[in-house]
């Protein structure tokens, strides 16, 4: 709906021609006029408000341009960026001015035709493809640079999360139809760059991890390895190795004491010719330092496994493991030779690429976690607690 503005359509129409990728969200728009407003302006509802004078002298190519920045808000959440980064009202400028950079250093090499002198990350001494945080940190610094850039637009609620007086009134997306039309553009965006043409790097990157969100492999694991842990060192139990303290109240009656057992930690580590000693060098450094975290380094020991099992290794420090092996894989054989070590560890974690042969079932008494090492890794079995791990070297 656009209301009693005029030029609206033939500035739909331009902007859909020139960012094909983003007509979803500019045509799932509502647009109205707000006379005397002063500005054109997006809410958290995905609708559009403008000041009818202003924008009378505007080419459809310019109200296109605005329209595909303002709607570059919502769709990259500053509002609630906004609103998470603890922004207060009296910077809203400058969090409107750094969100704009980080939409128009994008946007505006790719064909936009802003009326004015838009807002780039060049005005205030910033390089290109940073995100609003960063360029809000610079402005918030830097005292008086963000002065001069208040005359562009008010870009609305939309950029800032604080409302506005003319936000009021029905109308608008609901959330839930507001993340549809988010992932069906990102769809429309991944798209496009891949059969029709090219994509603002940024647009590109954001639609990426919206359909395709990293998980912090560094963090599951951490969970897993702390519950596991946890687990088994909750699991107090009572041993006549020493004597109860309470044993002075009877003593004609031998009472055991309460034991809280340190958890023994093993590690496979398939060395089959598919895995690299730097993959393994990697994975192995971040499961030492989680359990430095845990405080249960010196109980780690380290198993090489192909499809046979080298010698149990004992260490320190990752970089003291010898990682022989080199030919197919059976991290089968790797698990029940943990199993079989004494103590028995309370938990194994298996390093591997996933293209291997696992047991049928869990070994009793030891929880299994799997890193499942590269972006092409196999799944595990569903008793294996598995943890995706990619991108070792960030």
């Amino acid at each position: 709906m656009s209301g009693d503005l005029p030029g609206v359509a033939l500035a739909r129409l331009w902007a859909a021609s020139r960012f094909p990728y983003l007509a979803s969200a500019i045509f799932g728009s509502q647009i109205s006029a707000a006379p005397g407003i002063k500005t054109v302006a997006v809410d958290a509802r995905w609708r559009f408000r403008a000041d009818p004078e202003l924008v009378a002298g505007w080419s459809p190519a310019q109200l296109g341009s605005v329209l595909i920045h303002l709607v570059s808000h919502p769709l990259r959440h500053h509002a609630e960026r906004a609103v998470d980064g603890l922004v207060p009202p009296a910077q809203s400028r400058e969090w409107i001015c750094a969100a704009d950079a980080e939409i128009n250093d994008d946007l505006v090499p790719a064909g936009l035709e802003l009326p004015g002198r838009p807002v780039l990350p060049a005005d205030f001494g910033a390089r290109d493809g940073r995100l609003a945080e960063e360029y809000f940190q610079l402005l918030t610094k830097a005292a008086g640079r963000a002065g001069a850039r208040r005359d562009w637009l008010d870009c609305g609620s939309g950029a800032d999360g604080q409302g506005r007086p003319w936000d009021a009134g029905d109308g608008g997306l609901d959330p839930w139809q507001a993340e549809l039309l988010e992932r069906q553009v990102a769809r429309d965006i991944i798209s496009h760059a891949r059969e029709a043409g090219t994509v603002p790097a940024g647009l590109l990157r954001w639609a990426t991890e919206l359909l395709s969100p990293k998980v912090d492999w560094r963090r599951l694991l951490a969970a897993e390895l702390r519950r596991s842990v946890a687990d088994v060192a909750g699991a107090v139990d009572y041993s006549y190795r020493r004597p109860s303290r309470r044993a002075a109240a009877t003593p004609d009656v031998v009472l055991p004491a309460l034991r809280r057992p340190v958890p023994e930690v093993a590690v496979v580590c398939d060395t089959s010719g598919s895995m690299t000693d730097d993959l393994l060098a990697a994975a192995l450094s971040e499961v030492e330092g989680l359990l430095s975290a845990l405080g249960l380094a010196r109980q780690l020991r380290v198993l090489a496994c192909d499809t046979a099992v080298g010698p149990v290794q004992r260490v320190s420090s990752a970089r003291r493991v010898q990682l022989t092996g080199g030919g197919g894989t059976d991290m089968g054989a790797g698990i029940t030779a943990a199993a079989a070590l004494r103590p028995r560890p309370a938990v194994t974690v298996v390093l591997t690429d996933g293209y291997t042969p696992w047991p049928a079932q869990a070994p009793k008494g030891m929880r299994v976690i799997a890193g499942l090492l590269g972006d092409w890794a196999r799944d595990a079995p569903d008793w294996v607690r598995s943890i995706r791990v990619s991108d070792l070297g960030a």
